[in-house]
């Protein structure tokens, strides 16, 4: 009898030897040391690891923030390191959505310019644009408050607004940098349970940078970066966390 073999998972970021040199006062300092990292869709990945370990270097790298000094980046098989400023640009606008730690919203604009605002940048025609606007609004829990404007907001509605604005044109991947990192413990939580929501609802891929230990609770893997260097991936289930440990590295 013929045994059923399991659906093949496919990548949707692969890092290939990736390397990457700052050069200060006439040194070279390299804070990637050859990063190998897969990322499957519709994972939730956190990357861990003490301050200047090298994880917010390995997050813009992915995110096409920045260009490694050597190595590859793929995000769904093509690599980024030949794109075109242009091509970049393009990528970046349709298959990945940001969330900072510090909201990044435009403070002039109310939270459903700036959910619409990427929309502008895809070419999507107005009205569509402004009805996914509606739509991600409603979806993160502030559809009454779409004419509000950042400073009339909470830091936990900010950061939800800065969610909804990340998924406008539907990407691919969200990249999360320390997304709790402004919020207090009850806020943060509540963020984090919404990107869990999001990640299986959407199906959308998540990579947060990130020292909250929360995190680790709904991370399918986590990844610990150390020296620039993948110290171990760790799934979910086999994590064994001394707290009081990692805490103090981070002090």
């Amino acid at each position: 009898m013929a045994t059923a073999t399991a659906p093949k998972r496919e990548y949707v970021v692969r890092t290939k030897d990736l390397i990457k040199e700052f050069t200060m006062g006439g040194q070279t300092l390299q804070a990637l040391k050859g990063i190998q990292l897969d990322i499957y869709k519709g994972e939730y990945i956190s990357i861990m690891g003490p301050s200047g370990s090298g994880k917010s270097t390995l997050f813009n790298m992915v995110g096409g923030l920045d260009k490694p000094s050597s190595g590859s980046v793929f995000i769904n098989d093509v690599d980024m390191a030949q794109l075109d400023a242009q091509e970049l640009a393009y990528l970046r606008c349709r298959t990945i959505g940001y969330i900072f730690q510090s909201f990044n919203l435009i403070p002039v604009m109310t939270a459903l310019e700036n959910v619409v605002l990427p929309t502008v940048f895809a070419g999507t025609p107005q009205d569509e644009g402004i009805e996914r606007g509606m739509e991600l609004l409603r979806l993160v829990g502030l559809g009454e408050r779409f004419h509000h404007k950042p400073t009339e907001l909470s830091g936990g509605q900010q950061q939800r607004v800065a969610i909804a604005r990340s998924l406008a044109n539907n990407p691919a991947i969200i990249l999360a940098d320390e997304p709790t990192g402004n919020l207090d413990l009850k806020t943060g939580k509540e963020i984090i349970a919404l990107l869990r929501k999001l990640n299986r609802e959407q199906g959308v891929t998540i990579i947060s940078a990130t020292h909250d230990l929360k995190m680790l609770d709904i991370s399918d893997r986590i990844v610990w970066i150390r020296d620039g260097r993948v110290e171990r991936i760790e799934e979910r289930a086999d994590v064994q966390l001394k707290v009081g440990e990692m805490e103090s590295e981070d002090e």
